[in-house]
């Protein structure tokens, strides 16, 4: 058979509407899957087995996605090894386990790369990806730097897969709902748009020389990063807030997401100017060594704005959630966040407002839900052709774009211009940090 629906075209079975079956078929549905729709089946690699992996359970398991979960990979071997126990519960075979994602590239039958690794491997990672012939799914931030960010769009479109940032809320149906509404002029012209985050982080550890954890593979863990010692508490989360050799702050860790709902409200792309007032303002003596509270202002052409309120430690709910988005418009607002969304008009009036009940995870650690779900179930089915990506990488890095405009003007301790079509930063102190240092021979070549 040529394809599952040349198949059923050539038995007849198409126009009754009768639907073949494992049971039908008097075999095992693992056998069945594997010879029913193979042409159409999408094989998946995982690489990064830590805090989003929850997310991957539904849409690998769920038939209807006709995926299969090739190799579970990650630097830690029992990262690895809790990974196959925790999809045991939801697939009836085996992925195999990889410690080197590289050795995973060069298996032909590989798709997919979804690529959860730390921010530091998401562009060469995903770069990497491209040029082994397989399509990306990267979590967010999907660079880790603004050279990255321009990289990535552009390896994409030389090698010719589709590339999707784990930027979920774009999948959201509730979301989708009132921004076609505020597109349509439901509350007039919006022009300015509040997105934010509150979250009550504790005390981060001191880093400190320690041994290299038991099956750890340290080296492969920073990559393309600048070598150096392991330090106690980075390779497990804390390198969010360790330096700027890992990470890319909240700002990348979390403000990725209500940038991009801000950006797609109010239907702009590059800023013309950036203005940041940052610093770390709890447990001074902690290991956090950036910001842990931002407010971020950026302007766009025809008077519209975007506000970022990062609060990293301080939970105080100040526009009634964890994290989320207000535009404003002149004939009224909308709130909007992962559960839910509230249109009101000038006044203040409730005028629309709706409960998804979605179980998407806001801002308690690690991830998965339905808006997950339904983003990956998007890019499998816009990998064959069916549908358009939500998120596709040359529109969700103008939102990552915001992240590092952030970061360098929180570095810089200075606001800057921009030029709104290019992205380019009109200071020398900015281009400074335009892109980053790389440990000699991982340098990224398209």
């Amino acid at each position: 058979m040529s394809s599952r629906r040349d198949f059923i075209k050539k038995t007849g079975l198409a126009g009754t509407g009768i639907a073949l079956s494992s049971s039908a078929m008097g075999m095992p549905a693992s056998i069945y899957r594997n010879i029913i729709g193979s042409n159409d089946r999408i094989n998946i690699a995982i690489a990064g087995l830590g805090r989003r992996l929850g997310a991957y359970f539904q849409p690998i398991a769920t038939e209807s996605s006709n995926v299969k979960l090739l190799y579970l990979c990650d630097v830690m071997k029992s990262q690895r090894e809790k990974a196959l126990e925790r999809f045991s519960e939801h697939i009836d075979y085996k992925p195999k386990l990889e410690n080197d994602f590289r050795k995973v590239l060069e298996d032909k039958e590989v798709d997919l790369l979804i690529n959860a690794t730390p921010d530091h491997w998401h562009t060469p990672g995903s770069i990497m990806a491209l040029q082994a012939g397989k399509h990306v799914y990267v979590e967010k931030p999907s660079s880790h730097n603004m050279e990255e960010n321009e990289l990535l769009v552009a390896a994409q479109k030389k090698y010719g897969k589709l590339v999707q940032m784990g930027n979920q809320q774009r999948s959201s149906a509730h979301t989708i709902e009132i921004i076609k509404d505020i597109h349509e002029g439901k509350i007039g012209t919006p022009y300015k748009a509040v997105a934010f985050y509150s979250n009550a982080r504790g005390e981060t550890p001191v880093q400190k020389k320690a041994v290299v954890p038991e099956g750890l593979d340290w080296d492969l863990w920073q990559g393309p990063a600048p070598r150096r010692e392991y330090t106690s508490e980075t390779w497990d989360y804390n390198w969010h807030w360790y330096g700027w050799n890992y990470g890319t702050a909240e700002t990348g860790n979390n403000a990725t997401h209500e940038f991009d709902i801000a950006r797609w409200a109010l239907q702009v792309d590059y800023p013309r100017r950036v203005e940041v007032e940052a610093a770390k303002r709890h447990f001074l003596d902690d290991g956090w060594e950036m910001y842990d509270t931002m407010e971020a202002t950026f302007r766009y052409a025809d008077d519209k704005i975007i506000q970022w309120d990062g609060k990293s430690r301080n939970g105080y709910d100040t526009y009634g959630g964890g994290r989320g988005t207000i535009i404003y418009g002149s004939e009224g607002s909308v709130f909007v966040d992962r559960q839910r969304y509230k249109l009101t008009n000038r006044k203040g009036e409730v005028l629309k407002e709706f409960d998804s009940k979605s179980d998407e995870a806001g801002t308690a650690l690690g991830g998965g839900g339905d808006m997950s779900t339904a983003h990956m179930v998007n890019f499998f089915e816009g990998i064959r052709g069916k549908v358009d990506l939500k998120a596709p990488i040359a529109d969700a890095n103008i939102s990552m774009a915001l992240v590092h405009y952030s970061n360098i003007a929180y570095r810089i301790d200075k606001g800057f211009d921009i030029d709104e079509k290019t992205g380019r930063m009109f200071d020398r102190d900015a281009m400074e940090l335009w892109k980053r240092e790389y440990e000699p021979g991982w340098e990224l070549k398209l």
